[in-house]
């Protein structure tokens, strides 16, 4: 079994793979497989990510037509570049260069519906559609992400050596036919978002409190032992080193679709999700009346996800 692996990485690793969208997350995981010994071909709607990562191991395509012929058979292509009509661009450019056993994997936060159209699309021409969710922020997409997978079983086997190296270690898994990946991810995506918000209003009602409290220390000491301690405490104490108070952040809190998507699903299957619903309802008043947490919030997304901190 260990042998049949090994031959599995040394194919994967000889072959070129297509990457499309360099944005914070795409250039992360370029990186990352770069540095595990991946041979690239890379392609962004503007050129300077591009001629950024145009080193080893890395090839530049300044437009997107020509990504194809830059990769031998059997081509294995990511899409990360934003959900809705870009993904739908980006394939309607590459249909007419695609062959019978080529596979595409879109690692976006695509609707998992889409997801599942774009599959039966692609089917017709014998090529394989892959949905990925990922999870882990800039770090992880850098050095090992959590990585959710949906399509067809058998193209999962094929780019499963891909997929590891991009993981954390145990970080990944098949989860099931086309849709499963960014179905999952939505619904991570609303789990999140209500652990934001949990702690966001824990941290508010200790700064409205009348001790002088040093939020640093706090999130030190949850970090390690708590039954609440986890990945964005450690970043809740990396902000609060910088500043203690977060006066000077704007406390409107960005973005919010997969969000929605998550709670729509929710009400399709007739799941209450009342803590997503809340924690959607204070992004939404976040635009009008800013708080201490909705700044923490802006915060965190800042750190784990380069989301821009919006100004009221």
């Amino acid at each position: 079994m260990f042998f049949g692996i090994s031959i599995c990485y040394l194919k994967i690793r000889e072959m070129k793979i297509g990457f499309i969208g360099l944005g914070k997350m795409g250039e992360n995981m370029v990186l990352n497989l770069a540095s595990k010994g991946h041979k690239l071909v890379v392609s962004n709607r503007s050129p300077e990510p591009i001629k950024k990562l145009s080193k080893k191991n890395v090839t530049a395509v300044y437009e997107l037509k020509d990504m194809c012929s830059k990769l031998g058979g059997n081509k294995i292509i990511f899409i990360m570049v934003p959900e809705g009509k870009p993904v739908d661009s980006v394939l309607s450019v590459l249909k007419s260069d695609l062959s019978k056993g080529d596979i595409v994997v879109d690692g976006g936060n695509s609707y998992y519906e889409d997801s599942i159209r774009r599959y039966g699309e692609l089917r017709k021409l014998g090529v394989s559609f892959m949905d990925l969710g990922v999870s882990g922020g800039l770090e992880g997409a850098r050095h090992g992400a959590s990585l959710m997978i949906g399509g067809d079983k058998s193209a999962f086997k094929k780019v499963e050596p891909i997929f590891r190296d991009l993981a954390e270690k145990d970080g990944y898994a098949y989860l099931g036919k086309s849709g499963a990946g960014h179905f999952v991810k939505i619904i991570h995506n609303g789990i999140e978002y209500g652990i934001l918000e949990a702690y966001a209003e824990g941290f508010e009602v200790l700064d409205k409190s009348n001790y002088d409290l040093d939020y640093e220390a706090v999130s030190r000491v949850w970090k390690n032992g708590s039954v609440i301690r986890s990945w964005l405490i450690e970043l809740a104490e990396k902000a609060f080193k910088k500043t203690d108070r977060l006066r000077k952040v704007p406390g409107v809190v960005g973005g919010g679709k997969t969000g929605m998507w998550a709670a729509k699903i929710a009400k399709k299957e007739g799941v209450e999700f009342v803590t997503l619903k809340h924690a959607l309802s204070r992004r939404r008043e976040s635009k009008k009346k800013q708080s201490f947490g909705t700044k923490f919030i802006a915060t965190m997304r800042n750190m784990f996800g380069g989301h821009m901190i919006e100004k009221g």
